[in-house]
């Protein structure tokens, strides 16, 4: 069954007064429930802009996404904000973590924007990360956190929400062997024990041999 299908994408950008730049051309594709789905393809095909797009952070100039039969496409940004922050969790290359607040308010803030009590709010964030290993780093700042720690608390704030659907992009690029195996193994988990979909933009080797779907962008169309 797919949660995301997305019909005859496509997506320019303006690189000069009258040059456009097409990143996303004519692209069709179902991203299936519940499994991990890898973007692949060479710096610049457009794996990033894809993902950007089938979760609502960018649109497309033409075509559409639906999402579990919602077409976030035509959503103003403030519905498409509120759609995006409960069914959708990222994960980035860049953790993206806020600098001056802890492990555990960094996971926090996202269930508060949502509604959230700050006090279940709080109680879930040290409850995810104690799940990551992290239950003795809950209070440190990203600076105070390795790379890997760092990548663990952005993967509990993605889930913080409890969303259906989890877009990595390079989550592994800046990590070392270990803790590349261990986001890896952490991404698998998710699938297998708590039902959720992935999609994750990678050159990792081994995270692709772990996925149930790869799917290669070359000059911004799919390889059959």
């Amino acid at each position: 069954m797919s949660i995301i299908k997305a019909e005859n994408l496509f997506k320019s950008y303006q690189t000069g007064m009258n040059n456009w730049l097409e990143i996303i051309k004519n692209i069709s594709l179902e991203i299936p429930e519940n499994k991990i789905t890898v973007i692949i393809g060479a710096s610049g095909a457009g794996k990033s802009t894809l993902l950007h797009i089938l979760g609502g952070l960018d649109k497309p100039d033409k075509g559409k996404v639906l999402i579990e039969n919602s077409d976030i496409s035509t959503m103003s940004d403030k519905k498409l904000s509120s759609f995006r922050n409960k069914h959708i969790g990222f994960v980035f290359q860049f953790h993206h973590l806020l600098a001056e607040f802890t492990a555990w308010e960094n996971v926090a803030i996202p269930q508060m924007i949502g509604d959230t009590s700050f006090g279940n709010a709080s109680r879930k964030a040290k409850e995810l990360l104690a799940n990551l290993g992290l239950s003795e780093r809950l209070d440190h700042k990203p600076a105070q956190l390795s790379g890997g720690e760092q990548q663990r608390v952005a993967v509990a704030r993605a889930l913080a929400n409890d969303p259906q659907i989890i877009l990595a992009d390079e989550p592994t690029g800046n990590l070392d062997t270990e803790n590349s195996d261990a986001i890896n193994k952490l991404f698998v988990d998710l699938r297998d024990k708590f039902n959720k979909t992935l999609i994750i933009v990678t050159h990792n080797k081994d995270l692709m041999a772990l996925a149930d779907f790869i799917v290669e962008i070359k000059d911004g169309k799919l390889v059959e």
